[in-house]
């Protein structure tokens, strides 16, 4: 076999040999831009069901605004870069290939394990709150989530082992059911909404502290971990972008429209949530929706079990999108020789 300078959608392969990438492609033409932008919104749409209420214990109602508005900006921004890159250079690795192009391959290195370590953590958080949502629930007689973890690895690893086309169909029905329960949740807690939900925080002794940011300046710093939940992982999708029927149109049609249901769901979120039940009931909840209705309702209503129930499929459909997105990041290290998973 000869060796030659080989490239591939855009990224330079150097001295390998001539069939080495011919063997390592990926099914084009499993994706639209319908597709990508559910992909987009199934990374991240468990952070809309737990997760970023933790900000209202650290910095109050005020520093986790602060806190997601920047974080909304900064992902925006970065939304309409990758819109421009993942069209230019539609590779599997994305933020791996667009690094070692710019940086060489050491940059492209650490930035690949960097994706990588994020993406095989992500589930594991998610997972711990599928598990809360379902003892919750009292499903299964289950006290302990470990079974949950076990079953969601075997059965969403299993799906993408069959197919990529199939996986990324049953995404988006899982994520179109996640959003209805979002809807249905600000439908039911609209008209609890009072603006003095939101500041019922007592504000403590810190620097700056008041009845907005409870916790003073420290308390937004602390929330930014949480303002962040609400957009993590949408910069994703490019990660499917050898998979695209058209990565140049596909791309930036889908992420940008993934990044704009984002931006409103956070907020509706942001608002409705706490300004119907009260930031501090649920601000140390691992299932914070059907907690915010129960405590605005006064008790347990259907309204609180259907987003319960169907609050997993927002959760689920993060785990299956970010076991996918770990996969292509996985495959692309390995297809540049970075990880030994090749023969």
């Amino acid at each position: 076999m000869s060796t030659e300078r080989r490239r591939v959608r855009g990224v330079d392969y150097e001295q390998v040999s001539s069939d080495y990438l011919e063997h390592r492609q990926l099914r084009r033409g499993a994706a639209g831009w319908v597709l990508l932008a559910g992909l987009g919104v199934a990374y991240v749409i468990s952070g809309d069901f737990a997760g970023w209420n933790f900000g209202l214990a650290e910095g109050g109602w005020g520093g986790l605004f602060i806190a997601t508005v920047l974080m909304a900006t900064m992902y925006t921004c970065m939304v309409f870069g990758l819109a421009e890159l993942a069209s230019a250079l539609p590779v599997a690795g994305a933020g791996y290939g667009f690094a070692r192009r710019a940086l060489g391959p050491l940059g492209g290195f650490a930035t690949g394990m960097a994706i990588l370590i994020e993406y095989a953590i992500a589930p594991a958080a998610i997972s711990v709150f599928i598990g809360g949502y379902i003892e919750a629930l009292g499903l299964f007689g289950l006290t302990s989530g470990w079974p949950i973890y076990l079953a969601c690895y075997a059965v969403f690893v299993g799906i993408h082992l069959y197919g990529v086309g199939e996986a990324l169909r049953l995404m988006f029905a899982i994520t179109a059911v996640a959003l209805v329960a979002l809807v249905v949740f600000v439908i039911a807690m609209a008209p609890k909404f009072e603006f003095a939900n939101l500041f019922d925080i007592e504000p403590t002794g810190a620097a700056g502290a008041n009845s907005f940011i409870p916790f003073g300046y420290a308390g937004v710093l602390g929330a930014l971990v949480y303002g962040i939940w609400f957009f993590l992982a949408v910069e994703g999708v490019p990660l499917a972008a050898e998979e695209a029927n058209d990565p140049e149109r596909d791309m930036p049609r889908g992420i940008i429209t993934a990044m704009t249901i984002l931006l409103v769901t956070a907020a509706l979120m942001l608002f409705i949530a706490p300004g119907g039940a009260g930031s501090s009931a649920i601000a140390d909840s691992d299932n914070p929706l059907p907690e915010a209705i129960r405590s605005a309702f006064g008790g347990d209503t259907w309204v609180a079990d259907f987003v319960n129930y169907v609050g997993l499929a927002g959760l689920v459909a993060s785990f299956f999108s970010i076991v996918f997105a770990y996969s292509r990041q996985l495959f692309a290290l390995s297809r540049a020789g970075y990880l030994a998973l090749h023969s």
